[in-house]
């Protein structure tokens, strides 16, 4: 097959159709772009489970002076010796719980108000106020029940709080964002194949004539195919052309002024999307393609 044959009529094709191939390339690159964003937050949420998991903490707090009507905390606030009974406790959970800090009221206090600075309590309490603890950080932090089993209601123990489910809630956010980008991605996937499609019967169609001469001349079913397979994957790899602009210029909108915004959150760098961009071709092209063939079949009849 000479190559400037299949080449010329691409180009015949693509200015045929001129605004179905605008439609097909800006559908194919956004249902692209969905597609590649949904999988670098789900890169973004592994990346951040594994940087923050690894710095939680579960708190074991103790009764404090102003913890008297807590049904816990009936019998007053906690002694020495329940503190270090717990301590001794903590020690024999070896290799599970990895390091425990002592905090004194004191020195919760000091955190809280470098915390909040402009919190109005702050004027209305003091050290006392503040419970004292047991900072507990956990080999595996996914074993929280455990600590949570073990201490929860004994002597002095006020409570017993894993700073994971504060980050829960920021979890279950982005997988919702994910969840929504898969479901989008999916709706703008069938717009695409459908375009795809009546773009080559169109194509097919005013185009007949000529098809059906080749078929005469004895050629094959390839022959008369190809231009218009590479005709929808040439306009499915301008759209996946576009769809990683996208995800580039999203990139560097979120290292550049994202990042500085929200700088507890640990973003991904830059392979994690150029790891997505060659998916992306490769799908594309291959979901034009495939389409393509399957509704070209018909027209080899002639």
């Amino acid at each position: 097959m000479r190559a400037q044959f299949v080449l010329s009529e691409i180009g015949v094709g693509l200015r045929r159709n001129l605004t179905m191939t605008i439609a097909v390339v800006v559908s194919v690159a956004l249902s692209l772009a969905l597609a590649g964003a949904s999988l670098l937050v789900r890169d973004q949420v592994n990346s951040m489970k594994d940087y923050w998991y690894d710095k939680v903490e579960v708190s074991i707090y103790f009764c404090a002076k102003a913890d008297h009507n807590s049904p816990q905390c009936a019998s007053g606030a906690a002694t020495n010796d329940q503190i270090q009974q717990v301590k001794s406790e903590l020690d024999k959970l070896t290799p599970l719980v990895q390091s425990s800090t002592f905090e004194t009221p004191t020195e919760a206090y000091q955190h809280f108000k470098e915390s909040n600075p402009d919190n109005p309590l702050l004027a209305a309490v003091g050290p006392e106020a503040m419970p004292a603890s047991w900072r507990v950080k956990l080999s595996d932090p996914t074993k929280y029940d455990v600590i949570q089993s073990q201490f929860a209601g004994k002597p002095g123990v006020k409570s017993v709080e894993d700073q994971r489910k504060i980050l829960e809630n920021l979890f279950g956010l982005l997988r919702g964002l994910q969840t929504a980008a898969f479901v989008i991605m999916t709706l703008m996937l069938c717009v695409a194949l459908l375009l795809i499609v009546n773009t080559v019967r169109v194509s097919a169609f005013s185009r007949r004539r000529e098809t059906g001469i080749m078929r005469l001349v004895g050629a094959s079913n390839f022959y008369v195919q190809m231009p218009f397979i590479a005709e929808a994957a040439f306009a499915a790899l301008l759209g996946a052309g576009l769809a990683s602009l996208l995800l580039l210029g999203g990139h560097f909108f979120v290292q550049g002024w994202l990042a500085k915004k929200v700088a507890f959150i640990h973003f991904i760098g830059l392979s994690s999307v150029l790891a997505v961009i060659p998916l992306m071709v490769v799908v594309g092209m291959l979901m034009a393609g495939i389409a393509a063939f399957f509704t070209l079949r018909k027209y080899l009849k002639v």
